[in-house]
């Protein structure tokens, strides 16, 4: 990878890590208090790899396959770096994808969420996840139904080997700060969350803003930010 694409990558991160930084200031929040994610989706395996020696060790992708294939080039290269896959998961993906991340925030049904308990335990391992709701209601967005939502508290003791870890959710791309009433939203559903759940299902975080409205995000409670475009702009 040439040195221009590294000092243009290290470049953008510096400016984004002032606006994280800022956004924490004016919430009062430390911070330490929101991980940023790389959204690698749109970049080639060698260039998502600078971003561990910049710091960066969260890394998403959307799509099962670009996930096998990265962790599959990546090899060594990829030590200390923490998979997240942030898109859809069709239930036939889940065995080959559970060993290679570390985090999964698009569950977006009781179905999935058994799915994945099933797998887990078989693979013995345990996987913390994050819901997927539709807080801004286009009707184009995937996410938890508001039924299967309610019936959680019942579901949730008998998930051994998956750990309900807080929600996700994506706003409409608009003015950002008309993505603030979604995030809110977001917010005051995972409070709630909160105080139904059992200890195993520390359901504190929240994944949402992106490059649009990472800003706002953080500003309303987000403790995951998703960022791809605001990163790789103009790296050759």
């Amino acid at each position: 990878m040439n040195t221009s694409a590294r000092q243009r990558l290290n470049d953008n991160l510096a400016g984004v890590e002032e606006r994280i930084a800022n956004a924490c200031a004016r919430s009062g929040r430390s911070r330490s208090d929101v991980t940023l994610i790389a959204v690698t989706k749109t970049v080639s395996t060698e260039l998502a790899l600078l971003l561990p020696d910049l710091g960066v060790f969260h890394l998403g992708e959307n799509r099962p396959q670009e996930l096998w294939r990265k962790t599959g080039e990546s090899g060594e290269s990829a030590t200390g770096v923490r998979w997240h896959l942030i898109g859809h998961l069709q239930r036939n993906k889940i065995e080959r994808t559970l060993p290679l991340v570390t985090w999964i925030h698009s569950v977006d049904s009781l179905r999935l969420l058994q799915a994945i308990e099933a797998e887990a335990a078989k693979q013995k391992r345990t996987v913390p996840v994050l819901l997927e709701i539709n807080a801004s209601g286009e009707a184009s967005k995937q996410g938890f139904p508001g039924v299967e939502l309610d019936q959680l508290a019942t579901v949730t003791p008998g998930l051994k080997h998956v750990q309900v870890r807080g929600l996700m959710t994506m706003a409409a791309l608009q003015n950002p700060e008309k993505c603030r009433p979604t995030f809110r939203v977001l917010r005051e559903m995972r409070d709630t969350l909160l105080s139904k759940l059992s200890d195993a299902h520390r359901c504190e975080h929240l994944s949402m803003g992106m490059s649009n409205d990472f800003e706002i995000a953080i500003e309303e409670g987000a403790t995951f930010i998703r960022l791809g475009a605001v990163l790789f702009e103009g790296v050759p």
